[in-house]
């Protein structure tokens, strides 16, 4: 059995002063976006010269004020990273009309220029398409050429590492890292620099400006905790918001920081974390049910048996590297002063569909059914006794 401790910091991520220097080894965060209406009351509280500049019809003026708001939150993301540690921050670019001139504000461009600043280096970023169907996405004259413009449909996953590649020199931080091994066939997915899949809806009482959350989906958070990070790390998310880092740090195993400015947010957090372990738990045993139909469907395809088998698990695996690692269940995730204490147990082992059901997962299992509910609160949106509680103020 292992333990993972996940803390709240109500405060400005401008000042994380409960965070310690050189103590968290990635960042999976997604700020207020500059530029797009619904952020600029936040802006503007933060900084006057911001609402004096959108008053103005200044935009790349009231764009750099905004910026350089969270440049100090960028700051205090290179102070708490280890050496060698991540950080991601998922970011969209805006389009805007201001004293009746439409332009792009290239906000992803602007953080990157921002993280160079800092002396962090820029890695591969991620293109997070987030296609719309909607029949009045198309912005501009419609049909008529020299006044139409391109519909953005995409976000950026931002990567930037502080100082040298990590390294993993002592027996201990080896074992962790092969630990922390993902599928061969994850890999192939994780690491494209393409992904395509929705977002999350903005469901939080969209006239209330303390409700409002730059959410990205459950599977986002937990790919890239899964690509960057390793057993015993903590994982900081300074706009926590909702909490779904949190969420894919439990379901990772991974210690957990997240900070949120706006104590009014902490009902969605509790009522998203409390009770979390049979939709994460149900979540991993997708995960490993989806690996052994692809080794069902490699080893048909090629007409040989796998070769390598996990140790700790049982189920075949496709490289040498898969071998060592460890999947956690869910235990219990208990409440304290802080935040949470989760326990979490090892899967144990998989040699069949069947054997997840056994475990609780699947189809016909003991509280499948609520664990379906717990999913679609947790990964889609935020619950609906979270929104009741946050109507009520």
């Amino acid at each position: 059995m292992s333990t993972t401790t996940h803390r709240i910091i109500v405060g400005d991520a401008a000042d994380m002063g409960g965070v310690a220097d050189s103590s968290v080894a990635l960042v999976v965060t997604s700020p207020p976006y500059p530029m797009i209406g619904m952020w600029d009351e936040l802006f503007r509280a933060r900084d006057p010269r911001i609402g004096d500049a959108l008053d103005a019809g200044d935009g790349p003026a009231a764009f750099e004020r905004m910026h350089a708001d969270l440049d100090r939150v960028w700051a205090e993301v290179r102070r708490v990273l280890i050496n060698g540690g991540i950080a991601c921050v998922n970011i969209g670019d805006a389009t805007r009309t201001v004293a009746d001139r439409f332009r792009l504000y290239s906000n992803h461009a602007r953080i990157v220029s921002s993280f160079v600043d800092l002396g962090l280096d820029v890695l591969p970023a991620i293109i997070w398409r987030k296609q719309t169907n909607a029949p009045n996405k198309f912005m501009g004259s419609g049909m008529l050429p020299g006044g139409a413009y391109v519909t953005l449909e995409h976000e950026y996953i931002l990567v930037f590492r502080n100082g040298a590649r990590r390294a993993f020199d002592t027996d201990r931080t080896k074992s962790a890292r092969r630990r922390s091994a993902y599928f061969w066939e994850e890999r192939n997915r994780w690491f494209s620099d393409l992904w395509d899949f929705k977002g999350v809806r903005q469901a939080l009482a969209p006239t209330d400006p303390r409700l409002r959350s730059a959410a990205f989906p459950f599977e986002l958070a937990y790919r890239l905790i899964g690509m960057y990070s390793c057993e015993g790390d903590t994982v900081l998310d300074p706009f926590v918001g909702t909490g779904t880092t949190t969420l894919a740090a439990i379901a990772a195993a991974r210690d957990s920081i997240g900070v949120e400015i706006d104590a009014g947010m902490l009902a969605a957090v509790r009522a998203r974390v409390d009770g979390c372990a049979p939709a994460l738990n149900d979540y991993l045993r997708q995960r490993v049910s989806s690996h052994l139909e692809f080794c069902t469907a490699r080893e048909r395809e090629t007409g040989v048996q796998l070769t390598y088998r996990s140790r700790h698990h049982g189920f075949p695996v496709m490289t040498a590297q898969e071998v060592d690692m460890v999947m956690e269940v869910v235990s219990t995730v208990t409440a304290d002063d802080s935040g949470w204490t989760a326990e979490h147990d090892p899967l144990g082992r998989v040699a069949a569909p069947a054997d997840l059901i056994a475990l609780g997962a699947g189809p016909g299992a003991p509280g499948a059914g609520a664990a379906g509910q717990s999913q679609q609160s947790l990964f889609d949106d935020v619950p609906a006794a979270a929104r009741s509680e946050q109507a009520s103020r």
